[in-house]
C-alpha cells in the first residue's frame, strides 16, 4: 500500500462521527468486604411470668412429693420398691416336679411381703411372660396382709398354679415354707400342688396400728380373710385354725387337703 493510501485512511478515520476505536478502560478488580464473624447465638430472655409459672410448679411437685412421702406407709412403700425390696425373684424354665406341674415355666417368690410386693410382684411376672398353667413357687415367713391378698388375685387371674418351695439352676424343686400371709398368696392358685417337705402355717391376723377397738378389728380382719379364702375355694375351717393361735401352727399335709388348701397331693420332688 502507497503512502498516500494511508494519508488517505488516517484522514477518513478522524473524519468518523465517531473517532477511532479505542478499547473502554479496565475497571479495577474490588474485593468484597469480608464477612463479619459469628456472634454468640442469642440468649432466650425468660419473662418475669414464665419464671414465676416455673418456680411455683416445681414447689407444688415438690411439697406434694414431701407429703406422700412422709407418711410413714408412703415412705416404707418408696423404699421397698425402689432402695431395698424385701422380696427376690427368679425364673425356672422348667420346673422337676412331679405331676402336672412337670416341665412347667415358673416364677420363684422368696422373702417378707412388703408395703410394694404386690407391684414388683406383677412386673416380675409381666417379665417372665408366665402362661396359665406355670408354677409361682412360694417362700416366705409372711408380711403385709393386704399385699398377700393382692397378689393371690393377680395370680388367681392368670390363671397360674402354685407350689410351697425353692428351685436351684437345674429346676429341681426342693421343700421351704409357707406361713402367715404367705398363705393367701398360695391359696391364689388355680391348682395347689403339695410339696413333700414343704410346710404352710397359719395365724391369728391382728393389726399393728392404733385402733380404738382393737377385738372389733381383728374380727374385721378375719371376716375379710374368710370372704377371700371362700372365692378361692378354701374350706372356712382354715380361718377356725388361724384364729386358734397367734402363734404360727404348722399345718399337717392331710389338714391342708382336708381344707382344700392343697387341691393336688401328688407333686414330689
Amino acid at each position: 500500500m502507497s503512502s498516500d493510501d494511508n494519508q488517505n485512511r488516517d484522514n477518513n478515520h478522524r473524519r468518523s462521527p465517531t473517532g477511532p476505536a479505542v478499547a473502554p478502560p479496565r475497571m479495577p478488580l474490588v474485593q468484597p468486604p469480608p464477612a463479619p464473624p459469628p456472634g454468640p447465638a442469642p440468649r432466650r430472655r425468660w419473662h418475669l411470668g414464665s419464671i414465676a409459672i416455673f418456680v411455683l410448679l416445681v414447689s407444688g411437685v415438690g411439697i406434694q412429693a414431701w407429703r406422700d412421702l412422709s407418711r410413714p406407709d408412703a415412705w416404707e412403700f418408696w423404699k421397698d420398691q425402689y432402695v431395698s425390696p424385701s422380696l427376690t425373684f427368679s425364673v425356672i424354665d422348667k420346673t422337676e416336679l412331679a405331676g402336672a406341674a412337670q416341665g412347667r415355666r415358673a416364677l420363684s417368690v422368696s422373702g417378707t411381703i412388703g408395703p410394694a410386693a404386690a407391684k414388683l410382684f406383677r412386673d416380675r411376672l409381666d417379665e417372665a411372660r408366665l402362661g396359665a398353667g406355670d408354677l409361682i413357687l412360694l417362700s416366705s415367713p409372711g408380711g403385709d396382709l393386704n399385699q398377700a391378698v393382692i397378689m393371690g388375685e393377680i395370680i388367681r387371674a392368670r390363671g397360674l398354679a402354685t407350689a410351697v418351695g425353692n428351685a436351684d439352676a437345674t429346676g429341681r424343686v426342693k421343700p421351704a415354707y409357707c406361713a402367715s400371709a404367705c398363705v393367701l398368696v398360695y391359696a391364689g392358685g388355680k391348682t395347689r400342688y403339695g410339696v413333700l417337705g414343704s410346710a404352710l402355717g397359719v395365724h391369728r391376723f391382728t393389726t399393728t396400728r392404733q385402733v380404738d377397738d382393737p377385738v372389733a378389728e381383728t374380727q374385721r380382719i378375719a371376716g375379710a380373710v374368710l370372704g377371700y379364702m371362700t372365692k378361692m375355694g378354701v374350706s372356712s375351717s382354715i380361718v377356725e385354725a388361724m384364729s386358734a393361735t397367734r402363734d404360727i401352727r404348722w399345718l399337717a399335709p392331710n389338714q391342708a387337703l382336708a381344707m382344700n388348701l392343697i387341691t393336688d397331693p401328688l407333686a414330689r420332688p
